[in-house]
């Protein structure tokens, strides 16, 4: 009976949790348990941290010896990974396009969201953890929209997640998207620079003077009778911004259930497009550990590339 029960552990931190909130290690290592039990664990002095009481938002050092108390949460509200024999799941390893010691990229389907939440059961970072079981970190250093195919970074130690979340704040990651847009696309228009605010009763994104600055640049890729195939370049990461962006433009991205037109949806759909026209094509970084610049590109789906097949034979 003893055997089964569990037990305090003390970690002792290196390099890769250096400089990690107390309260986010704890959430990454106790699973599935709710920041509500996390924080009152530590306010009442259960986590030490080299014998001594700290706050939620004490920062680990290396070194650090961490005492993690034992946590045990009724099997009625601990939700499990997805099984790795569900379709969806199963899929995502044939979508890996680059993986080594430090990141994992992943080319993520539309329709997946990135992590689970809002009604969803799992996303791609809970399917790629039940994936590989193994992997003692696995972490997103980005987002993208459920509905946007594309590139996806996964960081797999925490060194590496501070140092291309770094990237990403100092805007030296380069982004470029592939998207179809109604409408002939104006060779002038290069740069949008609209300030976008999120309602977050809805999360409908709008271009409005009291939002974030946003800037996207865009390059026209192919011309078509009714639509362009373009390159968007977000300098900014903010929500939805390709999309509202080019809404604002008057050329709204083909299928898209919020910002689109439903003119140029019927048209689209003639040529087979069912979903967001909207790819992560590319992206460029310096990897956390080599410093090598990393250039990575993800083919689109095949039903995207039909779409434009049908676009050019109407040319």
């Amino acid at each position: 009976m003893n055997e089964d029960k569990p037990k305090v552990q003390f970690v002792e931190i290196d390099d890769d949790f250096a400089g990690q909130r107390i309260d986010n290690f704890l959430l990454a290592r106790l699973k599935n348990v709710p920041k509500s039990m996390i924080y009152r664990i530590v306010r009442k002095g259960e986590v030490r941290v080299n014998k001594k009481r700290i706050k939620p938002e004490y920062k680990i050092q290396e070194g650090d010896i961490v005492r993690v108390p034992p946590v045990k949460l009724p099997e009625s509200t601990a939700p499990e990974l997805p099984n790795v024999k569900l379709a969806k799941v199963s899929e995502l390893e044939s979508c890996i396009i680059y993986e080594d010691d430090h990141l994992l990229i992943l080319n993520k389907p539309s329709g997946t969201a990135v992590h689970g939440g809002s009604g969803l059961k799992f996303g791609a970072i809970e399917a790629l953890r039940a994936l590989r079981p193994e992997a003692r970190f696995l972490e997103l250093v980005h987002r993208i929209d459920r509905d946007t195919s594309g590139i996806l970074l996964i960081a797999k130690k925490r060194s590496a997640l501070r140092r291309l979340q770094e990237q990403f704040r100092n805007k030296t990651v380069q982004k470029y998207y592939f998207a179809l847009v109604m409408g002939e696309w104006k060779s002038t228009c290069k740069v949008v620079n609209a300030p976008l605010l999120k309602n977050e009763v809805n999360s409908i994104v709008r271009v409005n003077p009291n939002g974030k600055p946003s800037e996207t640049r865009f390059k026209i890729l192919e011309k078509f009778e009714q639509a362009t195939l373009i390159q968007a370049s977000p300098i900014t990461g903010r929500t939805h911004q390709i999309r509202v962006h080019a809404q604002y433009t008057g050329h709204p991205i083909g299928w898209d259930d919020r910002y689109g037109d439903r003119r140029f949806d019927a048209y689209s759909g003639k040529f087979g497009l069912d979903r967001l026209f909207l790819h992560a094509a590319n992206i460029k970084f310096t990897h956390p550990s080599t410093e090598e610049l990393m250039d990575i590109s993800a083919p689109m789906e095949n039903r995207l590339e039909r779409v434009l097949k049908g676009l050019r034979s109407k040319k």
